[in-house]
């Protein structure tokens, strides 16, 4: 099935073939079984959340020799989700100014397979976007009342979910809802540096996520350091911690808070190819840190490894 957001779907798996999403059409149920999960059944936590998070606890386990604390095991399940998940909204925003509505019952994910499944039954878009005669069609007003579109589709997306993994995350309120800010801006952030457009992506984060936009915590927190021979380091300020620290306490990432500006240059100084931006794609390797995952792990990129 196509859909308005159709395209930027396509875009995505372009440039992450490790997450590749289908569209359901009306009455198609959604996949089950195998390793497909739905975000409902994520977001009512029991069996299905633990079964998520056994992926992770045995990825830790395995990558790092060494239990994952439970609140950090479900902090990396929820970041991988999230950074995923909020792309289903974001990139067709970015890329053809379309933002879907996806409640928790309209998506579905194999993170094993890399796979989403999603059903777009509305959106929104601007005045005279062709899209806007199509049925589900809210026509908005103008480019801010769009961004609030996102913001929104995203807390309506994240709220249940942020809900059933708070307490296994020993996290609340503003510690959840800095993460899902997190999510929002690395997720756009990288995918937009591998279609060539970071700069752009930058600016429209800067604007989605100005500060003050309850329930997000902080803003997109984008700023420039400068590099020993004087070259721009594009980093942020993340709101939330990933938690890697608590598996390599030496090797904190780059817009980590807890990492001093004199060692973000160090470390993005000898990363290759600069600052490029820091999250996962679908089905990481490692868990959420600096650098850029790939299907076969992890590879240096604009952040130090």
């Amino acid at each position: 099935m196509t859909s308005p957001v159709s395209a930027a779907y396509a875009r995505l798996t372009e440039v992450c073939p490790d997450l590749v999403v289908t569209e359901l059409g009306a009455g198609e149920p959604a996949p089950r079984g195998g390793d497909w999960v739905g975000a409902a059944e994520l977001a009512a936590g029991g069996a299905g959340l633990d079964t998520f998070l056994a992926w992770d606890e045995d990825q830790i386990q395995r990558d790092y020799g060494q239990p994952g604390r439970p609140d950090v095991v479900a902090s990396f399940g929820l970041h991988r989700y999230g950074w995923a998940a909020c792309l289903l909204i974001t990139l067709p925003w970015f890329l053809d100014r379309r933002v879907p509505r996806l409640p928790v019952t309209h998506v579905s994910y194999d993170r094993v397979a890399g796979r989403m499944a999603v059903r777009v039954a509305s959106f929104a878009c601007l005045p005279g976007d062709p899209a806007a005669v199509l049925p589900g069609a809210v026509v908005v007003a103008d480019e801010e009342a769009l961004r609030a579109e996102v913001r929104a589709a995203v807390a309506e997306h994240l709220e249940p979910v942020l809900g059933a993994f708070g307490p296994r995350m020993r996290r609340r309120g503003r510690a959840l809802w800095g993460m899902a800010t997190d999510e929002i801006v690395e997720g756009l952030w990288y995918v937009a540096e591998m279609l060539g457009d970071e700069e752009r992506a930058v600016r429209e984060l800067d604007r989605l996520l100005p500060g003050a936009t309850k329930p997000y915590v902080g803003s997109a927190a984008f700023r420039v350091l400068t590099g020993p021979a004087g070259e721009p380091l594009p980093t942020r300020d993340r709101a939330s911690c990933c938690m890697y620290y608590t598996l390599r306490p030496e090797d904190t990432c780059a817009t980590c808070p807890r990492t001093c500006d004199d060692e973000r240059i160090a470390k993005l100084t000898a990363a290759a190819g600069g600052g490029g931006p820091p999250p996962p794609p679908a089905r990481p390797a490692a868990p959420p840190r600096a650098p850029k995952i790939t299907p076969g792990g992890v590879t240096p990129s604009g952040h130090a490894e």
